[in-house]
C-alpha cells in the first residue's frame, strides 16, 4: 500500500492513503499480476477500458470526450514514467474528473 501511496504522491502531493486504499481494493486482483497492474497508453483497447470501466461505470460519466480527454491528459503528465502504475493512472482520472470523494 505504502508504495501505491508513494507513487500517486510523485504527482499529487495532498493524496490521502485513505482514498488510494479505495482504488487498491476497487482494483482488487487486477493489482496482482505485473502487466494488469499498469496502464498503456500506447493501447487504444486499454484506454477504452478506462474510459468504459473507470469513468463511466464507476463515476457515471455520460461525455465520452471529456473521458477521452482527461485519459490523453493524465497520459501526458505521466509520460515520463515507463511504468505507469494502474492505481495512480485510476487517481489521476478520478481527481480531474473532481471524484475523488465519490470513491
Amino acid at each position: 500500500m505504502a508504495d501505491y501511496l508513494a507513487d500517486v504522491q510523485k504527482y499529487d502531493a495532498t493524496a490521502t492513503a485513505e482514498t488510494v486504499d479505495k482504488i487498491v481494493k476497487h482494483l482488487g486482483i487486477a493489482l496482482r499480476n505485473r502487466d494488469s497492474s499498469l496502464v498503456s497508453c500506447s493501447d487504444p483497447d486499454e484506454l477504452a477500458r478506462v474510459r468504459e470501466k473507470w469513468c463511466k461505470k464507476k463515476f457515471g460519466e455520460t461525455d465520452s470526450a471529456r473521458c477521452d480527454s482527461i485519459i490523453e491528459m493524465v497520459c501526458e503528465t505521466m509520460a515520463g514514467d515507463n511504468s505507469k502504475s494502474r492505481v495512480t493512472f485510476y487517481y489521476l482520472v478520478a481527481k480531474h474528473l473532481g471524484k475523488l470523494t465519490a470513491l
